[in-house]
């Protein structure tokens, strides 16, 4: 039955940037799934609260601080969901952080930060997964609108982070789908309630809501999640290589 291809059960996922937001709520949705969960961040307190949601939907969830920076800490995290919990199928790549910078007062280190965690820290965790992924896994990568346009905030350094994510996302699809049967997509999520979003200037997106998004709302976390469990799943299990915008239209402007 269709139904059953958006189902995760017997199945082992990892979710980076499980310590608030976006993050917990891929956690939570991945197990209202059926899958196991394996969260990662650098809040190990956060993580807690996470974990124990996880567990009330009746499934597994095990919490390991990880800063995705390290390659070492992804291998290790890695490891623990094969030692702990059997092995990895699902990668939702989520940690990430933005900034809000000026491209001329912003400094190198800012920018590399960025970079490090959004674009460096998605690699590690590809890289890892895939090292004992079995054929039929799913890795989605967590990419941005700002990937394909602007929005009126100076973002350089974000903005160039998701954009290279989308091809990041193409070219590891290219290598390991035909070769080792593990499908790469990618979400590009736009306005959706975030520690980051808290961050903007007052005003700033409802004014987004109002002139570019044409459902004139901002995304409930649950519509994400839903877009994740069918990149994850075997509901798309002939898509590989996409970036899929969930933005309410947001590109179409």
């Amino acid at each position: 039955m269709v139904l059953e291809r958006f189902r995760l059960d017997g199945k082992v996922a990892i979710v980076t940037g499980a310590s608030s937001g976006l993050g917990v709520a891929f956690a939570r949705g991945l197990a209202e799934a059926g899958a196991d969960v394996v969260i990662g961040a650098r809040r190990l307190d956060g993580l807690q609260a996470t974990r124990s949601q996880v567990e009330e939907t009746g499934r597994r969830c095990l919490a390991v601080q990880t800063d995705v920076t390290s390659p070492e800490e992804c291998a290790r995290l890695v490891e623990a969901a094969v030692t702990e919990l059997g092995g990895v199928d699902v990668l939702i790549n989520n940690a990430g952080v933005g900034t809000a910078v000026p491209a001329l007062r912003e400094e190198p280190d800012e920018f590399r930060r960025v970079i490090d965690v959004n674009l460096n820290g998605t690699y590690w965790m590809a890289q890892a997964c895939a090292r004992v992924m079995r054929p039929g896994s799913s890795i989605v990568n967590i990419g941005s609108i700002l990937g394909e346009t602007t929005a009126g905030l100076p973002q350089a350094a974000y903005s160039a982070s998701k954009a290279a994510i989308v091809g990041l996302t193409r070219d590891l699809a290219q290598q390991w789908t035909s070769r080792r049967g593990i499908r790469v997509n990618c979400l590009e999520p736009g306005f959706f309630a975030s520690e980051m979003t808290e961050q903007f200037m007052p005003g700033y997106i409802d004014r987004m809501l109002e002139q570019r998004v044409l459902m004139g709302r901002s995304g409930e976390a649950e519509e994400l999640v839903a877009a994740a469990v069918f990149l994850a799943s075997d509901a798309s299990s002939y898509v590989t290589g996409v970036a899929l915008p969930v933005d309410g239209g947001f590109l179409v402007t």
